[in-house]
């Protein structure tokens, strides 16, 4: 009987072990289960917020945009207002800032220069409508509320970009993120070729081999021409097309004007010329009104290369490095580097820096040789250059500068430029060299002179209006400043 009544015992005290073990597997299980639920959850909002926060910073590159692409505005007049460039800086030139640095924008968070408000019908066709909208490649994604632009808070930036969306998601997340831009500031070319020095020598086959249309011709002392007509005369009459001047009979332009610091010789001279020098060509601008020939400063544009753009050292034998280190057997040939496969090809900013990587003296200058059949880059050479196409060019699009129509309207004309063999800018601190018929889409400048190697070779431009606003192909107008991105909520 004793034996009996304690093997009860211990089965009913395993048997409430057992039941205590379920009890607590039980509350464990539900625990763990509670705990997935709540990571599900969690996950399925850091997802919602991570697509929120992406779909916000989408909206800021996408306002980065509006400065890069004037056809993204769509004909907005507060979206040009973000773009224009609407102070001058100590030059005189179009800018963000004016002369002591200040940004063009000015507002706050509370009053924005700009405010675009998906309230609003018009903002919300402007922003989210799937055809037109600035953002409809996002739609899918979620829904633009707001967008502002206003002042930088630091000093030296451009302006601050605030965005708010709403995640198509269910339960939807709305973000806003903020951030800052920077502007490239370089300096705008205000003429179609710069020359600092003399331009031609007075003795036939050696005068100026540049010929310029829709632009100005700046010399900073004497210019030498064959005869007074290979300066075009300026007449708002003439046709704006994309003929060399040795395929029309009368040389005119709507633009041009030559600006000359010393006289303006003429080798041979017309006889029937007799009232002298054309009303568009003016000499003896130095000392007084002077030359305004535009300079980029070598250490702002180095930089500016390096971050922005490709940086490469040269060598005595013309080979270029990459990242300035000369390593032997490392050299690229300028045809490597600055050849442009077809028009829309973008080179972009090439920076090619003096002999020892100095700011440039007479004794460290190289010679960059260019032989690309087609060219579209700005190249910045702290040196010499020689330039001969191998090719004959290529046709590209281009706009003129602006014009008066018959209705009173500012246009700008669509010509067709066949044989182009240098697209963008062509800086030199030294002198370029022509071998041959160049023709150049954009703008030159020489820190010394022009010439050709015979009687036979030119360099024919006709300039690019944008340059002259500070616009230039395959360089960012503005920029996400690094460490201002922050999210709001």
């Amino acid at each position: 009987m004793h034996h009996r009544t304690l093997t009860e015992n211990q089965q009913g005290i395993a048997l409430l072990g057992a039941m205590v073990i379920v009890l607590l597997v039980s509350i464990l299980a539900s625990t763990l289960l509670g705990l997935s639920g709540q990571e599900v959850v969690s996950a399925r909002a850091g997802n919602q917020l991570v697509v929120a926060q992406q779909l916000a910073d989408a909206a800021g590159e996408l306002a980065v945009a509006w400065f890069h692409d004037p056809q993204s505005t769509g004909g907005e007049p507060r979206l040009g207002l973000v773009r224009e460039k609407r102070q001058r800086d100590a030059q005189g030139g179009p800018s963000f800032f004016d002369p002591n640095g200040r940004s063009q924008f000015v507002g706050t968070s509370e009053q924005p220069d700009v405010t675009f408000l998906a309230a609003n019908p018009v903002d919300e066709r402007l922003l989210n409508d799937p055809e037109v909208g600035a953002f409809r490649a996002m739609r899918h994604l979620g829904h633009i509320e707001e967008v502002k632009v206003y002042a930088p808070s630091n000093p030296g930036l451009l302006c601050t970009v605030d965005a708010t969306i709403t995640t198509g998601t269910t339960p939807s997340v709305k973000q806003s993120v903020l951030f800052q831009m920077g502007a490239l500031n370089l300096r705008p070319l205000k003429a179609a070729v710069q020359v600092a020095r003399h331009l031609g020598e007075f003795r036939q086959g050696s005068e100026s081999p540049v010929k310029v249309h829709w632009g100005d011709l700046r010399v900073g002392e004497t210019l030498v021409l064959s005869h007074e007509n290979d300066i075009p005369t300026k007449s708002a009459m003439a046709m704006i097309t994309g003929q060399s001047y040795d395929e029309t009979a009368q040389r005119e332009d709507r633009w041009v004007e030559a600006w000359v610091g010393g006289q303006v010789l003429v080798t041979q001279p017309d006889p029937a010329q007799g009232q002298g020098l054309p009303a568009n060509i003016h000499e003896e601008q130095s000392p007084i009104p002077g030359v305004r020939l535009d300079q980029w400063g070598y250490e702002d544009l180095k930089r500016m290369a390096k971050r922005f753009g490709r940086y490469f050292a040269i060598d005595r034998e013309g080979l270029l490095y990459p990242q300035g280190l000369i390593e032997p057997g490392r050299g690229l040939s300028p045809d490597e580097v600055l050849k442009s496969q077809v028009s829309g090809d973008q080179q972009g900013l090439i920076f090619i820096d003096t002999l020892d990587q100095l700011p440039p003296r007479a004794d460290n200058l190289g010679v960059l040789r260019v032989r690309s059949p087609y060219l579209e880059a700005t190249v910045v050479m702290q040196g010499h250059v020689q330039i001969s196409p191998s090719g004959p060019g290529t046709t590209i699009k281009a706009l003129s500068p602006s014009s008066i129509d018959l209705n009173g309207t500012v246009v700008r004309t669509a010509v067709q430029l066949p044989g182009i063999q240098v697209n963008g800018v062509l800086y030199a601190t030294g002198n370029i060299m022509v071998t041959g018929k160049s023709k150049v889409y954009g703008a030159v400048v020489s820190g010394g002179t022009i010439a050709g190697m015979d009687s036979r070779s030119t360099i024919e431009v006709w300039y690019d209006h944008d340059i002259g606003q500070g616009w230039f192909r395959g360089l960012p107008v503005v920029y996400r400043a690094p460490g201002t991105w922050v999210a709001k909520y």
